[in-house]
């Protein structure tokens, strides 16, 4: 079916296409296809069906989770949004025109991502909050504000895994449900336990009965999966074994902090970023001002060390996990240019 060619409902018949089963009011027409036609074809013992306001299924049968997922958007997407500021919305090269900016989240967008925990009753759309739409059916409409940049998943729009789930879990009050998601999200390695914290954060989630505990074992076993990596790292690119896990002092003196390796002949640290809001119910200049007390602190003491002649490297789990080679090429070459260097003050290494 081609843009340009008149239909009528009678030339229309179900294909493997998706797009050509399930079409707007509008999408029918531009094929000549009248809102009197269309109504005629939906009515008992027809060939269509109406599962949505101005959305139609061409065929007679159950709807399909695909088609449910389409219908959705479509419904979410009519007429096609503008974007933010005036700015006419941009489709990704394999989603409609038609879906605007809306995008599936929650739970039906996490089994796109390849959740197996997810088993959704409903659909969120995430829509701009200006749209002027009802949630109907088997559709639940999420209004933001300043919606995320979609990701395209078999040619939908859905929300990144972190905000995907941010709405999931505002909507669920079962903990041990929320536990199962959060602890997949991070075994499966769909998101960084950060990025998905601070997504619960901005959401003013943390502070959930259903999320305290479970957001506090996420975070901790991000740190544990972060650290597996980076002992794979060294271990997997033949660099030297180091002191893991180790607190710094100075002889009679101050506490350094604790590093996550420490290479002592060449005075070579590295450190784990996993950085994450403790809090949620802050306004935004709050959030920003513990976002900068927590950066200058981890500025202070890269400083103090590296006034001592210690070389600190700074690893993000994501850097880790998407680019290990990268990051064991520039600890080995911190390792190799300390031969060039002055010798680091002497430091005192405790277990941590």
């Amino acid at each position: 079916m081609t843009q340009n060619t008149p239909l009528s409902p009678s030339h229309l018949r179900i294909t493997d296409d998706v797009r050509q089963r399930v079409l707007s009011a509008a999408q029918l027409k531009a094929h000549s296809v009248s809102a009197a036609e269309a109504a005629a074809q939906c009515r008992t013992g027809g060939p269509w069906q109406q599962p949505l306001p101005g959305v139609y299924v061409l065929h007679p049968g159950p709807v399909t989770d695909e088609e449910r997922l389409r219908s959705a958007l479509l419904y979410a997407g009519r007429p096609p949004a503008s974007g933010r500021r005036g700015v006419p919305a941009q489709p990704g090269p394999d989603t409609e025109p038609e879906y605007g900016e809306a995008m599936v989240t929650g739970l039906a967008a996490l089994v796109l991502h390849g959740f197996a925990a997810a088993s959704p009753a409903q659909i969120d759309v995430l829509v701009p909050r200006t749209r002027r739409l009802r949630s109907v059916g088997y559709v639940h409409l999420v209004r933001a504000s300043e919606p995320p940049c979609p990701e395209q998943v078999r040619g939908l729009p859905v929300a990144p895994v972190e905000r995907a789930l941010a709405d999931a879990v505002a909507g669920l009050e079962d903990a041990s449900t929320v536990r199962h998601l959060l602890t997949e999200a991070v075994r499966g390695e769909h998101c960084e336990p950060a990025a998905l914290a601070r997504e619960l954060s901005r959401a003013e989630l943390l502070d959930c009965p259903q999320l305290v505990d479970a957001v506090d074992a996420l975070l901790a076993e991000g740190r544990a999966l972060a650290e597996n990596r980076l002992y794979d790292m060294v271990r997997s690119h033949g660099l030297p074994e180091p002191l893991w896990n180790v607190d710094l002092r100075l002889p009679g003196g101050p506490h350094l902090g604790g590093v996550d390796a420490y290479w002592p002949e060449q005075a070579v640290a590295v450190v784990l970023d996993t950085r994450a809001p403790r809090h949620s119910r802050l306004d935004d200049d709050r959030r920003q001002e513990e976002h900068d007390a927590q950066w200058s602190a981890y500025a202070a003491k890269r400083e103090h060390l590296e006034r001592l002649g210690v070389t600190v490297i700074h690893l993000s789990p994501k850097k880790l996990r998407d680019a290990a080679g990268q990051q064991a090429i520039v600890v080995h070459a911190a390792l190799m240019e300390a031969a060039d260097r002055e010798p680091a003050a002497y430091v005192m290494l405790l277990p941590r």
